[in-house]
């Protein structure tokens, strides 16, 4: 059985509640033909010969990561803060937006 098969409406919609996310009929439509899609793409890839492909061990260039730090002019703490609307503690001073 094909994997793309599992992502019938059913799973979607069991994939949103677990995920706190509500759903229109349309979304759920929509998610469950991209879905499929998706997972489809995947198994044709694994139909890919990849004998002779050396295993990818680093993508990054790690040598950006690795420079000097070099010290350079900023702007001091009452510069960085003047425009600020509201300040606080020396920061500045945001709305609360997660209570508890």
């Amino acid at each position: 059985m094909s994997n793309a098969r599992i992502f019938d409406r059913s799973t979607v919609e069991h994939v949103a509640k677990l995920s706190a996310l509500s759903l229109s009929n349309e979304e759920a439509e929509r998610f469950t033909t991209e879905l499929a899609a998706i997972v489809a793409h995947v198994d044709e890839l694994t139909s890919i010969d990849t004998t002779d492909v050396p295993p990818t061990y680093q993508v990054c260039i790690p040598a950006s990561s690795m420079r000097d730090d070099v010290v350079l002019p900023s702007l001091t703490n009452e510069e960085a803060l003047s425009g600020a609307p509201r300040q606080a503690f020396g920061g500045f001073a945001v709305p609360v937006f997660v209570e508890g």
